[in-house]
């Protein structure tokens, strides 16, 4: 199914949609590279508890520990609607087996 058909027959909901949220969650933080992003807060966090902004750098490495795990638990809607919008994502995402179609 070519993406202008998947668009269309989900907005007439022909068909349904399932997306696997393990593998969307994966896919999600290899493409947004939340490791990296997670490594150098927690380091920024920890750095100003250090230096005397004791609440600061707690909320710092709060913030570096729940950030990426929202955004993981959101992934298979962000994946959903990244594939309505951007074609190469959704051969991407088709192709790996993260989204599954199935007509109704």
């Amino acid at each position: 199914m070519t993406h202008a058909e998947f668009v269309a027959a989900y907005a007439a909901g022909r068909v349904k949609v399932a997306v696997d949220p393990a593998a969307a969650s994966k896919y999600l933080s290899a493409r947004l590279l939340l490791p990296l992003f997670m490594m150098p807060v927690l380091g920024a966090g920890v750095a100003l508890a250090l230096v005397g902004w004791i609440w600061t750098g707690l909320a710092v490495i709060a913030l570096g520990f729940i950030a990426p795990r929202l955004i993981k638990r959101s992934a298979p809607h962000f994946v959903l609607t990244q594939a309505l919008q951007d074609e190469k994502i959704y051969g991407e995402v088709t192709q790996a087996g993260i989204l599954q179609i199935t007509p109704v």
